[in-house]
Parts: C-alpha cells; structure tokens; sequence
C-alpha cells in the first residue's frame, strides 16, 4: 500500500485528490495539510512514502516544505498549476520526483505516484520544454552587476564593489536590460528571479 499526504491550500481540491487517490486500491491517503508547515508535520507522524505538495501555500510553501525533506525518505511530488522555469528549478534543486501540473488526467496521477515508487522521476513535459528555451543569455560579470541591483545597490556603490568605473557598470545594465529584453532595473530583477537565474 502506498501512503500518501497531500498538501493543498484549496479545500475542495484537497477532497476532491484525496477522493481520487483513496480510490486506488494500492493507495491510502495517510494525511491532508493545508499548508506547508501541516504537511511537515504530517510527514513525520505518518511517514507515508509519497507528500503530494502545491507551491504556493501559506506559512511555509510547497518548495520550502521540499526542501526541508529533501533527506527524507518520503518522496515529493509537486502539483501545481504554475510552469514556471524558476520554480520548477528550485523544485529540481530540492530533490523532487516529480513535478505536474494540475490540469493534467487524474489518472495521469496515480500512474505517475507508481512509476515514481518504481524509483523514477516524471517532470510534466511543458517544464522539459520551457528548460531548452531558457538559457541564460548574461554573463558571469553580467550576473553579478545583476544580483549587486536586486540587493539594492546603486550604481556607485556595484562600482566601488566590482572595481569598475560608473559609465562602465551603466554599459553593464544598459546591456542586460537589452538581452532580457525589459525597460528598467525592477523587470530585469523579476525576470531573472523568475527564470531561475539567481544562483
């Protein structure tokens, strides 16, 4: 029997997964959190094999969640309805065994909980597609000016750090807002996080 929690902030999504999955004959929903921080708790009092885990939750989010357990041996799935490169990213980064996407088939699920009991991975194949079109086109010093922006640097300050003159971090900015193809410093900040480009 394979022994689930899922967590999920909307409660008739919540009933409505538990319901399906509790229809299975090999699966037993063990648990239902509402946020990251039940789901946590729920995972080490019913140390079930699989959390089901949406991203934006409140108190603690679904990523966070995952990457609190990533040396746990309860593997997470994360279920959202967001194809974000930078979540599915941070999500890679945590460890998870799967990452889908809500509007995919119900029973698309329960095949993905089994074949990830089998100990494989399954990433909903927008994400596959959206990591090839999502190179970083900034370079290493280009990445730094960056993040130096997202801290709230101005420009004399990223000089003064990076040992270069003003017009020449101008010449930086003035290059990265092109190749993100956004209009001011606040929209590159956003598309960078966004993206998954902060290391």
């Amino acid at each position: 029997m394979i022994r689930i929690v899922i967590a999920e902030d909307q409660s008739m999504l919540l009933g409505a997964l538990g319901s399906l999955l509790d229809l299975e004959d090999d699966m037993e929903v063990a648990g239902k959190a509402r946020n990251g921080e039940e789901a946590l708790a729920m995972v080490e009092q019913h140390e079930p094999d699989i959390c089901i885990m949406d991203i934006e939750m409140p108190r603690v989010s679904g990523l966070d969640a995952a990457e609190a357990l990533r040396d746990h041996p309860c593997k997470v799935i994360v279920l959202t309805t967001f194809a974000r490169t930078g979540y599915f990213e941070r999500a890679k980064k945590a460890g998870v065994s799967g990452y889908l996407l809500k509007d995919s088939p119900s029973e698309e699920l329960a095949n993905s909980i089994r074949t990830i009991m089998g100990g494989r991975r399954i990433y909903a194949p927008e994400l596959i597609d959206m990591i090839y079109d999502n190179e970083n086109p900034l370079t290493e010093r280009e990445e730094q000016v960056i993040k130096l922006i997202a801290y709230g640097k101005n420009t004399k300050e990223i000089a003064n750090e990076l040992y270069l003159t003003n017009g020449t971090v101008r010449n930086y900015v003035s290059t990265i807002l092109d190749k993100l193809e956004v209009t001011n410093r606040i929209e590159a900040i956003s598309k960078v996080k966004e993206k998954g480009w902060f290391n």
